[in-house]
């Protein structure tokens, strides 16, 4: 894990291997780039002429753009890294939390192989600007790289495994070793306490990406739920899992249903976190299908390739719980993991069949690619026996909330429309990007099933509200419940951007804990 310390030093006084500085748009068309608060000592390194000679190697400073140049006489660090802030702030406005969370990102990524960077971003002194610098900076020197052939073998030999030997016996790929936060004050307890919330938070939201990374091969059910126990024997939480044969005697028919087609038998893990002086106890559920084929309903070709990132619910509800933690949240947390493998077999589920929930309804399966609803609605029961004061779950559910949305957002569905609100408002807080979505009552009648109560599909148009509709079936009468489908920014396919890798990007985990946070702050509810 990348280690971030703060500094009182200049920017042109750290020894680092490079400094990173930030840069905005010049005003009304301006083709040269203005630089920001924190780069004032590197630009008389430069006897003023920095901002011009960005503009001649191209800089604009957009939103994201990063440009590397040699340093000068008089900056100790031998390479500048100038990162774009976008648009330059009002006057008496600051910079947005998300943007120096997405400049930190940048500017962490393209310093991978290096050992120390200086951010000297503009923070002021300011809590708020440093929390979003050191949670950008920490979620940016990310790589996930366990399964490259030389870090297999540094690992056998007892070197670390993160960092990849070229021929020059130079390391290259690894995240940047070190962050040295300029502008605050290393001995501000605020200040502190932000940059350790920060380090926690970066941790986890990575555990959930090794996990979405992970191949299907290395991860099934079984093997998650060894994660999850491991996690909450280091971390002082309770742990409860179900096997195949519990499950099956328990009468889960979801979880049983979706997983009888795989040589992996599912699990249902339960993780629990209390403190002494809780007032309000959160269940999460998470969607956790290690693998989705489809099962007989068989995706088809170029649909299965990432289909490992299906578990992205499990994961982010997994990390979320182990947070609140180490954080040592006021407040009560169980995490609900639904574990199962979707595969085609001759054991394997069938369009047609009936099922015998846990809540004891029963539905008619028309297509056994729509299972993840099938796993959380055992859940979702399961969870809310326990009456908590609310129910949170998490799924890479439906490819229309993807064409709804697109790739980087995610739809917010509740049972209560203030309910919906704060989650969607937590999660703009947190950094991510969320849109709520309506739950018509009209569309629930399309899952009308004249064998079962209900059947698990309806209507495809409207599909993402059809399968959110489906779970509020399964959710105790009164109990707020909201509905997070991560399908489109739960695994990144394109490139990197700011803060977010390609691949895993655990996505949730930060509005989860934030939520968390609030509750145990008594802002909601």
């Amino acid at each position: 894990m990348t280690a971030l310390t703060l500094s009182s030093s200049s920017a042109a006084a750290l020894r680092a291997d490079a400094v990173v500085i930030g840069v905005v748009q010049g005003a009304d068309g301006a083709t040269t780039p203005v630089l920001a608060a924190g780069a004032e000592t590197v630009d008389e390194s430069f006897g003023g002429r920095l901002a011009t000679t960005l503009e001649t190697l191209g800089a604009s400073g957009r939103e994201g753009e990063v440009t590397k140049l040699p340093s000068p006489e008089g900056v100790k660090a031998p390479l500048i890294v100038a990162v774009g802030l976008g648009a330059q702030p009002a006057e008496d406005e600051t910079y947005a939390a998300e943007t120096l969370r997405r400049a930190a990102g940048a500017a962490a990524r393209a310093l991978a192989g290096t050992k120390k960077g200086a951010f000297a971003l503009p923070v002021a002194e300011d809590v708020e600007a440093v929390a979003a610098v050191a949670e950008g900076a920490l979620l940016g020197a990310y790589s996930f790289t366990a399964y490259r052939g030389s870090q297999r073998a540094n690992a056998k030999n007892g070197k670390s495994k993160d960092t990849k030997e070229t021929k020059d016996g130079a390391a290259s790929g690894a995240p940047l070793a070190e962050i040295a936060l300029l502008g605050a004050k290393p001995r501000d307890k605020a200040h502190k306490s932000v940059v350790e919330r920060a380090g926690v938070l970066a941790a986890e939201v990575a555990r959930a990406r090794d996990l979405i990374n992970t191949p299907p091969n290395d991860l099934d059910p079984k093997a998650f739920a060894e994660h999850a126990q491991a996690a909450a024997k280091e971390f002082g939480l309770k742990a409860q899992v179900l096997d195949e044969k519990q499950l099956v005697k328990g009468g889960y028919g979801g979880i049983v249903g979706v997983g009888q087609g795989s040589q992996s038998p599912p699990r249902l893990v339960r993780l629990s976190y209390t403190h002494p002086k809780a007032e309000k106890t959160v269940a999460l559920v998470g969607k956790g299908i290690t693998y989705d084929s489809g099962g007989i309903s068989l995706k088809p070709a170029g649909h299965n390739e990432t289909m490992k990132c299906d578990m992205s619910g499990a994961a982010a509800v997994f990390a979320s719980v182990v947070t609140a933690a180490r954080l040592g949240l006021r407040v009560n947390v169980t995490g609900w993991l639904a574990l199962a493998e979707n595969m085609p077999s001759g054991g394997a589920l069938r369009p047609g069949d009936v099922l015998t929930m846990y809540s004891g309804k029963t539905v008619e399966v028309l297509n056994t690619d729509a299972e993840g609803r099938l796993v959380l609605a055992d859940a979702l029961t399961k969870a809310g026996e326990e009456s908590p004061d609310a129910i949170l779950d998490v799924a890479t559910l439906t490819g229309a909330m993807m064409v709804a949305l697109g790739k980087r957002t995610f739809g917010v569905m509740a049972n209560d429309d203030a309910f919906r609100t704060e989650v969607h408002e937590t999660a703009e807080e947190a950094g991510e990007q969320a849109w709520p979505m309506p739950m018509p009552v009209e569309l629930l009648k399309s899952m009308d099933s004249p064998t079962a109560d209900l059947a698990n599909i309806g209507d495809r148009m409207g599909g993402g509200l059809v399968a959110g509709l489906f779970l509020k079936e399964f959710v105790p009468e009164g109990t707020p419940w909201a509905h997070l489908d991560i399908a489109g920014p739960a695994f990144n396919e394109s490139g990197p951007f700011g803060y977010t890798p390609k691949g895993g990007t655990g996505v949730a985990v930060r509005t989860l804990v934030r939520l968390l946070e609030r509750t145990a702050d008594g802002e909601l509810g």
